[in-house]
């Protein structure tokens, strides 16, 4: 009982001193204090703040280093798993996908609104069939489950290999988000900011483990819910007079629907988005003869830069014309993949609102209009369905959330916990659909329509680092900022939120350190799955079963460093958007592990050949459509070519066609298999079954 006195007083202390820091930052702000420094002060404050907790929970335990030794209460876990569950594409991403896709979405992407109710009906799904048959079976990591259900080495090592590819993935996502939001607090590059937050990350997996991990989590978790509701209570009374955004929200959308009708009867949005359909033709032209195309852009660009030379030109038109040469495709192969991309791009931007669905619409198309409006509506149901779908069944099969429900006390505290996660998550989730529209308003009402040369300062600032991120384009040469000539990633959206609706400094600050609190209280749990399962089910179970606990702890933490440099070597190259990135994790996640763990746990037919199988063919099916499907390996393998969509449903969605397929094959291999485990592998009360 002492010990909750004192753990309730200290998280009290910790809110009510980020609370006091953060009012004594807008004081510093007001009093004169640079962006800068203030930047540096809350990119260093968050580090460090993280990093004492790793200190202080510093363990060479196996069972604290891995389980936190399963004293976590309720309460704390529920709050640390929803820290987790944030992560930088819950975070940085989701009111983006809200802004750019709507609710429902379209034809190539499902709406932001597939993310909300996959997520939350994902964690129902743990509530109901995992996490309290999970945690009552003792378990360090997810492919003991396996192992100790099934029997056997296969459903170990096979489910070991799914963990390591699954949480990798999720885990590249978050070193990128760390990177972007680093950089931009702290004015360095890319690659510098994304090493400066993983230290963070580091400091807390290395030392501490689960324990250190938990209780970072719950402090991440009073940044995120402050950086999330602080500014939206904010925009929301700017706009409408009430700090309660949901209550805005209802309001706002009307508004910004009117919005929508006037810019598609604009004149200088339909010369805009004629423009951009004209440029989509010609990179179709180039397309079709990519080596004379390539070729003529070689002569073209070589005579400028020589004409520029003879002219004696300014040393930056000399280097742009040089840029823009050296940046011309080398292969006929590579120019295809670039013009297919510009073509894709162009032709969205050619379509009414730059290719955004209406704030309110259903779905894209209309079931009762024309041939092809139709068919955009089934494929746009289709694909939102599809990924609601991915998004549920995976979040059941996520090893690093479901390793978070391990460290509760008792079975009773697991199923608590999972409500007050969902509790926690609920209270972010509200705000989310209500800032993306409140931001879409403050964008269409007070941007549009701006002078190029009295363009905010953000714009310049975030496009330098990262161009894909923001870019705008006097297309039509008039000088005036029109909405199709704005081109805004969902990446960008929430963290230049404050700039865009003119909060002050100090709220960019905070909702920098809320996107870098959920990339590495993800990232953190990320790592120490990955560690923990290459020691325990690699090392331990393969390699040498005597090895004592402290050399174990210390091989987590090798592989931990590995993985966390490895990571950010391939989040430097930036392979994608991070909330795609994630959700190609969900579907794998979905198609390896749920059916195998599932029918695991409730039915006692299912064999360790057919959870094998199962598992194997699932991943296969999923990784296998994603890759056929994915432009990098249309690059790489020209051959390839492309439409091979079944049914139109996108790669990230992959895992609606391995999921049934691993039941089948689950299924099928059980029924002609032996069906017991070996013994010692099941002890009774161990499955509901």
């Amino acid at each position: 009982m002492k010990r909750r006195y004192l753990i309730h007083a200290l998280f009290g202390l910790y809110v009510v001193g980020t609370v006091l820091f953060v009012l004594a930052m807008a004081w510093a702000e007001r009093q004169g204090l640079s962006r800068e420094w203030l930047g540096g002060i809350c990119l260093t404050g968050s580090i460090v703040s993280y990093a004492l907790i790793g200190v202080y929970c510093r363990t060479t335990q196996m069972d604290e280093y891995y389980v936190a030794g399963r004293s976590v209460p309720a309460f704390y876990n529920g709050m640390a798993s929803a820290a987790d569950w944030m992560s930088a594409a819950t975070f940085i991403s989701l009111a983006g996908g809200l802004y750019l896709q709507g609710f429902s979405g379209n034809a190539l992407q499902a709406g932001g609104f597939a993310y909300l109710l996959g997520w939350t009906g994902g964690f129902c799904l743990v509530a109901f069939l995992a996490a309290p048959y999970l945690r009552r079976m003792q378990l360090l990591t997810i492919p003991q489950f396996f192992e100790k259900r099934y029997g056997g080495d296969w459903p170990r090592r096979i489910s070991m290999l799914a963990t390591i590819l699954v949480t990798f993935i999720y885990m590249v996502a978050q070193i990128y988000g760390v990177g972007l939001i680093a950089s931009r607090l702290s004015g360095v590059r890319f690659e510098i900011g994304m090493l400066l937050g993983l230290s963070g990350v580091l400091v807390c997996s290395f030392l501490g483990g689960m324990r250190a991990v938990t209780w970072t989590q719950v402090a991440q978790y009073v940044i995120l819910l402050l950086a999330f509701v602080v500014p939206a209570s904010m925009l929301a009374y700017h706009q409408m007079g009430t700090p309660w955004a949901a209550v805005a929200y209802g309001q706002q959308i009307d508004k910004v629907n009117s919005l929508e009708l006037h810019l598609l009867a604009s004149g200088q949005e339909q010369e805009v988005a004629d423009l951009y359909g004209q440029r989509a033709q010609l990179d179709l032209q180039r397309i079709q003869d990519a080596r004379t195309s390539l070729q003529r852009d070689r002569v073209q660009l070589l005579r400028q830069l020589q004409e520029l030379k003879d002219a004696n030109a300014d040393t930056s038109t000399i280097f742009a014309a040089s840029h823009a040469l050296s940046q011309l495709p080398r292969t006929e192969s590579e120019a295809r993949a670039q013009w297919r991309a510009s073509y894709a791009a162009n032709h969205s931007y050619s379509q009414p609102l730059a290719g955004m669905p209406f704030s309110a619409q259903a779905f894209a198309g209309s079931p009762h209009g024309s041939a092809e409006e139709q068919r955009a509506f089934e494929v746009s149901r289709r694909n939102f369905l599809a990924l609601m779908f991915c998004l549920m069944v995976g979040t059941l099969g996520l090893p690093h959330l479901l390793t978070r429900f391990f460290t509760t006390p008792s079975v009773a505290q697991t199923r608590s916990s999972v409500a007050w996660a969902l509790l926690f998550i609920a209270l972010l989730y509200l705000v989310v659909p209500a800032l993306a529209v409140l931001l879409k308003y403050q964008i269409m009402h007070d941007l549009v329509g701006t002078r190029f040369g009295q363009l905010p300062q953000w714009i310049g600032l975030w496009s330098r680092v990262d161009p894909g991120l923001l870019s705008v384009e006097d297309i039509n040469h008039d000088g005036v900022l029109q909405f199709g000539e704005l081109h805004i990633n969902a990446d960008l959206i929430m963290l230049a939120m404050p700039e865009i609706a003119g909060l002050p400094y100090v709220i960019s600050a905070l909702v920098a350190a809320g996107g870098l609190a959920a990339a590495l209280s993800t990232a953190d749990g990320l790592l120490l799955t990955m560690g923990t399962t290459i020691a325990h089910d690699g090392y331990y179970r393969e390699i040498n079963p005597k090895a004592p606990e402290i050399r174990l702890v210390m091989l987590s933490k090798l592989v931990l460093l590995v993985m966390a440099l490895a990571a950010a070597y391939v989040a430097a190259h930036r392979p994608g958007e991070i909330l795609a990135l994630v959700s190609a994790s969900f579907s794998l996640a979905a198609a390896t592990f749920a059916p195998a763990m599932v029918m695991g746990i409730f039915w006692r037919k299912a064999s360790g050949q057919g959870a094998v199988a199962g598992m194997v063919a699932g991943c296969a099916v999923t990784a296998g459509y994603m890759a056929v499907n994915s432009t990098r390996m249309q690059h790489w393998f020209p051959w390839l070519g492309g439409g091979h969509l079944w049914w139109d449903i996108q790669p990230i969605s992959a895992g609606v066609f391995g999921v049934p397929v691993g039941v089948l094959v689950l299924v099928l291999v059980s029924l002609i298999t032996p069906h017991m485990p070996e013994p010692g592998h099941q002890e009774e009360g161990d499955f509901p079954i």
